[in-house]
């Protein structure tokens, strides 16, 4: 008891690779979605730093055929399933038009900086990244939707959670069991997204 075992961080890895995806993440996701329901059939998803695909993968099973997910990363991704359309683009650049007219139910950021191994320097990165994340979440998703970001520690993660507060009616802040124990990374959870009338700074939007 106590002792780390020196293959658990591995055993993930090889269960994707069992299970036929190309990333170890898919069960933080799998993790996530079971304790809150992320992922309905039927459900419109966009998945924010997709590549190399295994969240579009686990996404486009679960809302079924009747669903539909959209990736969207630096690097070309190949779509997962029929249902699945990936989009190479700078999430900082993307247009949310592009992304067609209907609104979504899920909106997923998976998305992480290039690490430079400053801690600091680091974590501003990722907040940014999970910041723009949630300006898209707060312009595409339907109310009652669901928003999922990841965010290294820091200073960052208090004010991303501030920031979600005053739009959705739950957030929390979680560690999946597949995230590497040194690991500074966690995910925001947000659910239950409020219609605008109801959200704090966007009372008077048409």
């Amino acid at each position: 008891m106590g002792r780390s075992n020196p293959y658990t961080a591995d055993r993930f890895s090889r269960r994707a690779k069992a299970e036929g995806y190309a990333a170890r993440s898919v069960y933080k996701l799998q993790e996530m979605d079971r304790r809150h329901s992320l992922l309905r059939p039927g459900d419109r998803v966009l998945d924010l730093g997709c590549h190399p695909g295994s969240w579009l993968k686990y996404a486009a099973d679960r809302v079924g055929r009747r669903g539909r997910v959209i990736g969207v990363d630096l690097e070309p991704t190949p779509a997962a399933a029929a249902n699945v359309r990936t989009v190479a683009a700078d999430v900082f650049a993307l247009e949310p038009e592009s992304l067609g007219p209907d609104e979504f139910d899920v909106v997923l950021s998976d998305m992480a900086p290039s690490t430079i191994g400053h801690a600091f320097t680091d974590a501003a990165r990722s907040a940014a990244l999970a910041e723009r994340a949630l300006e898209l979440a707060l312009r595409l998703l339907k109310p009652g939707g669901r928003f999922v970001a990841k965010i290294f520690l820091g200073e960052g993660e208090a004010r991303l959670r501030d920031l979600v507060r005053g739009h959705f009616g739950r957030v929390k802040f979680a560690k999946p069991t597949a995230v590497r124990r040194r690991s500074r990374e966690v995910y925001l959870i947000a659910l239950d997204r409020r219609g605008r009338e109801g959200a704090e700074g966007e009372k008077g939007e048409k």
